[in-house]
């Protein structure tokens, strides 16, 4: 019996100091700036269990999100107004150029996933503004930070300026108002303060991004709702809408051909066209949120972020192309940036148009506390990171940002043109630009030299993020010199 109690403390001290080892093998790995996928503890939450010090520590979560809320919480990230807009592409670009750009931006899309959740391999599942201190120091970590930042502010005041806009006249019509009534809830900015209070912030008081799946299934739902409409539609509009409207509009009496404008072009060419590529490319951003959900993500590894991945974007990717196709095949050329506008000009007191613009209002109403949790993690890493979670931080950090969307909102009255800036600089980032430049720095050249295809693949796509940048500037540019608007729709 004492050879064996003997035998079970060498073992003992033999299995201890293995973990020992082991700890500081982990340790000595990640001040190297690498270590390999497989020794990971955020990938692999079986390894040494009885250890607390080797709990999962790159998170402040233990991941308890499921898969399926997860991709709700992804696509709803994903969906964005840009919906709107698409049907508007499409008559720019025809249907074949149309559908092209769209499966490239959804492939590009899952390729930039795919290099954020490499890099979050190599040091951890963190936020996209660690990963820009790892790459470039304190530098990239407040640019990372400021990217999101600005971005998620445009695509939250977007939301809110729909609600602003639509919100009004949706309870006008319903309640048989004039366009002229001065009641307190007719007023566009006192209705976004009460649905902020009532709706929005509740939500974004959430602890974990997790929590709003349900929310986020319910807004989804809403789409899907729109999108059923918009094929329901098709089938009883006529082409063409109103044949002396459209005489009166070309200041023409005979000669109209509207055969011509009642035919779907399958390739098409127009001063629109150049918008439509930056309006397709910003209704995939969704790479500040994929972090979040993969750090709360149940079970996590790299492969099953990057199914999530896949098959938000694919869902969104049907529901983007059916909407298209339908819409323009309902108006053709008389579709208008806005499609939602289109329908109301062929009958403003249509019930089923009606609810169909209460659900587009409920939806991006429910995307805005997803967007506000990437940059309440942005601020948290610039102004307080690695320390503990407070509650009071994280309600005055929520007020503080929706106070100052809300102000901008009220402040602004015309922000199209402020968004198309927004769009044409801090998408292109987020998408090709950042997650490129950071995989090639990240990623060792021992591991992956610099003439290594995967790295030659990743300076190629940040270069097409630099001509995605460059090319949207300057067609907002020039639009503003000639006609002193912009038309480029944000996410």
């Amino acid at each position: 019996m004492e050879l064996e109690k003997l035998g079970d403390r060498e073992d003992s001290h033999m299995l201890n100091g293995s973990v020992s080892e082991s700890l500081n093998t982990d340790r000595m790995t990640l001040d190297e700036g690498y270590e390999p996928e497989e020794a990971f503890v955020p990938e692999q939450e079986e390894f040494l269990p009885h250890i607390p010090s080797q709990k999962t520590h790159f998170t402040d979560f233990d991941g308890k999100t499921s898969f399926g809320m997860s991709v709700f919480n992804l696509s709803n990230a994903i969906m964005g107004s840009g919906i709107l807009g698409l049907a508007f592409a499409m008559s720019s670009t025809g249907i074949i150029l149309f559908v092209f750009l769209l499966i490239s931006i959804a492939v590009l899309s899952c390729y930039s996933i795919h290099l954020l959740l490499k890099c979050s391999s190599v040091v951890g599942i963190r936020a996209y503004e660690q990963l820009g201190q790892r790459a470039f120091g304190s530098g990239g970590k407040i640019l990372a930070a400021l990217i999101i930042t600005i971005h998620n502010v445009g695509a939250m005041s977007s939301y809110l300026y729909i609600i602003k806009s639509e919100l009004p006249l949706v309870i006008q019509t319903f309640m048989g108002l004039t366009d002229n009534s001065s009641d307190w809830y007719m007023n566009g900015n006192n209705l976004i303060i009460i649905v902020t209070i009532i709706v929005i912030l509740p939500l974004a008081l959430m602890k974990h991004l997790g929590y709003l799946g349900y929310t986020s299934g319910f807004s989804l739902t809403c789409m899907v709702f729109f999108l059923c409409s918009v094929i329901y539609k098709k089938t009883v509009i006529p082409c063409p809408l109103n044949a002396t409207e459209i005489v009166n509009n070309t200041s023409q009496s005979v000669d109209v051909d509207y055969e011509d404008m009642c035919t779907a072009k399958l390739f098409t060419v127009n001063t629109q066209t150049a918008y439509s590529i930056p309006i397709v490319a910003f209704a995939f951003v969704c790479h500040p949120e994929v972090l979040p959900i993969y750090t709360e993500l149940r079970r996590a590894t790299k492969s099953r972020m990057q199914n999530v991945a896949n098959l938000s974007i694919f869902a969104m990717f049907i529901m983007y192309l059916l909407t298209a196709v339908f819409g323009y095949l309902t108006f053709y050329g008389n579709v208008e940036s806005e499609m939602l506008h289109t329908y109301i000009k062929v009958d403003p007191m249509d019930k089923l148009v009606l609810c169909v613009r209460l659900a587009v209002l409920v939806a991006v109403t429910l995307t805005v506390p997803v967007v506000l949790f990437p940059i309440r993690r942005a601020v948290q890493q610039l102004l307080c990171p690695g320390q503990d979670f407070r509650w009071w931080r994280h309600i005055l950090i929520a007020v503080v940002l929706l106070t100052a969307v809300n102000i901008l909102v009220i402040c602004v009255s015309n922000i199209k043109d402020i968004f198309g800036i927004i769009g044409a600089t801090s998408a292109p980032s987020l998408i090709f630009i950042l997650p490129s430049i950071f995989y090639i720095r990240i990623v060792p050249n021992e591991k992956e030299p610099l003439s290594s295809r995967p790295k030659i693949q990743a300076a190629l796509f940040a270069s097409l993020g630099f001509v995605f940048m460059i090319m949207s500037l300057s067609f907002i540019i020039v639009d503003w010199v000639t006609t002193g608007k912009s038309n480029v729709g944000g996410h």
